[in-house]
């Protein structure tokens, strides 16, 4: 089966074949989160007064059936799930959520377990929320036993041990947002993003709010790059010094510079950066790339980014030239290869 690229939206999954909108799945459902594993495909939906819910397909989109959601033990604080961030497998399937709980499933999906050993941890209750109201788990990279999780706003975690147990790492980031006695805390750090190079996993890339970071040492300490502000994060999965980013204005205008949308590119660890923008909109652009919103395959060459007023754009040599596939889908909340 070629390649695929799954986009979801403020209304519904979308799924491309060979640079095409090829189906529409859950139309007019908020997607929150997805996965491709295989053949083996989960779905999360955020149906805001309905709640969040979870679907798994076993035949590669052809049929869905609705699973089991993650849910807070009723003895946790009073703790109601908000939305699955983010779903991705390893030994297990994992989800991040809003408010800032990590669940792992080990029957696909079929139940879930809180992940109590980070739930309760005391550093968690100084964790708060960066856009939502509530933290949210939003990055799980996943190596073997080993996981490394990014929290907004909670800073970098890792796990030896598949979640038994947990230490703060993330040191060297610095919270701008913050009073000066706090901002070097690593446990209120707004990590938007992490992601890792597949072939060198202790090489990890960061999008934070104040700026571009990187880690040589599996997330334990970060090098700041570039006060580059902007959510997502893809990295090369080959090659370490490679990684791609989509800028933005912080705060409160969060759209491109100069109403420009961009790709910025660093090929040698973030000593410089290539501006892309050939086949991007140049004039009264106004798109944000949300944190789950890029993503490359499993070459490298191609990318994808998907943007808040629903402007969907591919490219197929590394980001040097980009196609609109739409420029008016719903708003893009994430997207992957698969």
């Amino acid at each position: 089966m070629s390649e695929r690229l799954w986009v979801g939206s403020r209304k519904g999954l979308f799924e491309l074949r060979e640079g095409k909108i090829a189906k529409h799945h859950f139309a007019g459902q908020p997607v929150s989160a997805f996965l491709c594993d295989r053949s083996d495909l989960y779905c999360a939906l955020n149906l805001g007064h309905f709640g969040a819910k979870l679907w798994r397909s076993r035949d590669a989109g052809a049929s869905w059936q609705e699973i089991a959601c993650p849910a807070y033990p009723k003895e946790e604080g009073g703790a109601t799930l908000n939305q699955i961030w983010v779903l991705e497998k390893g030994e297990g399937l994992w989800a991040g959520t809003i408010p800032g709980g990590l669940f792992r499933s080990a029957d696909g999906g079929d139940s879930w377990r809180l992940v109590e050993s980070l739930w309760n941890r005391k550093e968690r209750t100084e964790w708060f929320g960066g856009g939502a109201d509530a933290p949210g788990i939003h990055s799980i990279l996943l190596d073997g036993k080993g996981i490394t999780l990014g929290i907004s706003c909670g800073g970098v975690w890792k796990s030896p041990d598949n979640g038994e147990s947990w230490e703060l790492a993330g040191a060297g980031m610095r919270a701008p947002y913050m009073p000066p006695e706090q901002e070097t805390n690593p446990n209120i750090q707004d990590v938007h993003r992490i992601a890792r190079c597949a072939a060198r996993p202790e090489v990890i890339w960061a999008q934070h709010h104040g700026g571009i970071y990187r880690s040589t040492d599996g997330g334990v300490n970060f090098e700041s790059i570039s006060p580059s502000f902007g959510f997502g994060v893809a990295a090369h999965p080959r090659d370490p010094d490679t990684a791609w980013f989509v800028p933005a204005i912080k705060d409160e205008l969060r759209y491109p510079a100069g109403g420009k949308l961009a790709v910025t590119r660093t090929r040698d660890g973030g000593k410089s950066f290539e501006t892309l923008s050939e086949g991007l909109p140049q004039e009264h652009a106004y798109d944000l790339v949300y944190r789950h919103a890029l993503d490359v395959d499993a070459s490298g060459e191609r990318l994808a980014i998907g943007s808040t007023t629903g402007g969907l754009w591919l490219s197929a040599n590394g980001g040097d030239a980009w196609r609109c596939v739409s420029p008016h889908l719903p708003p893009i909340y994430c997207l992957r290869f698969g």
